[in-house]
């Protein structure tokens, strides 16, 4: 089972560590565009910071997101678990699993990155600010660029496992699945129920999925296809629909 999920735009930069090694991550085949993206974002960063916080969105008082930025071939790196630190992260709390699930986590999910393209949580990188809507001097639209890059990379990661796709809409776009792997892909949307009335909370919806996302890890089952994943899911205690390779996951409190 291979889950897909989204990273943070919060980060936690990591005070020591070593520098990043390229070679070392997961994914060797990324290795080239991922070098790519790393010079079109640190030039940019380091030649043009009023241009590159127009084009990174940034704020008057983010100029140190750029800085950053600008440094990142020297900067320290942690697991990307640890330097990923939004809600959903929050939520997964991988640090807090036994060894079993926590070697699960590495094995089952992987993250888009506007940077890195793909990663596991293993991973040690360093903070950066480059989101997945974004378009960069010298490498263009980010999400296009690694549309361009990552399929054949998901499809072996995959393997003949089910794909969860736990993906925000923007980095959905970095990957979609060939017609024939479709039936394998399931997603997952998170609707908050009250008094009979559901809606999509976008806060909830990332704090679920990493409480789904760790009540996988720890039960260790892979389920193979939707179907049976949905069931699995109803088995952990979680109330499901399903409507072909979508389920909604419903919830009724926050």
């Amino acid at each position: 089972m291979l889950i897909l999920l989204p990273p943070s735009e919060g980060k936690t930069a990591p005070t020591r560590g070593a520098v990043l090694r390229q070679g070392a991550l997961s994914f060797p085949a990324l290795q080239q565009p991922r070098e790519a993206m790393l010079d079109a974002l640190v030039s940019v960063c380091t030649t043009d910071g009023a241009g590159a916080a127009e084009a990174l969105g940034l704020g008057p008082t983010q100029a140190g997101e750029v800085d950053r930025n600008a440094a990142l071939r020297t900067a320290p790196t942690a697991r990307a678990d640890r330097v990923y630190s939004g809600v959903l992260y929050e939520a997964l709390d991988l640090g807090s699993l036994d060894r079993s699930a926590r070697g699960r986590a590495a094995r089952w999910l992987a993250v888009t990155s506007g940077l890195f393209g793909l990663l596991r949580v293993t991973d040690k990188i360093p903070a950066y600010r480059l989101s997945g809507g974004v378009s960069l001097p010298g490498a263009g639209a980010v999400a296009g660029f690694w549309a361009r890059n990552l399929d054949p990379v998901v499809t072996e990661a995959a393997g003949s496992g089910l794909v969860v796709d736990l993906r925000s809409s923007t980095y959905a776009s970095f990957w979609r699945p060939a017609p024939a792997r479709r039936e394998r892909v399931v997603t997952l949307r998170v609707l908050h129920e009250v008094n009979g009335t559901r809606k999509v909370v976008s806060h909830f919806n990332k704090a679920t999925k990493g409480r789904l996302v760790r009540d996988l890890l720890i039960a260790g089952h892979a389920p193979k296809d939707p179907a049976r994943f949905a069931d699995h899911l109803l088995d952990l205690g979680w109330k499901v629909e399903a409507d072909g390779t979508r389920l909604d996951v419903i919830v009724a409190t926050l």
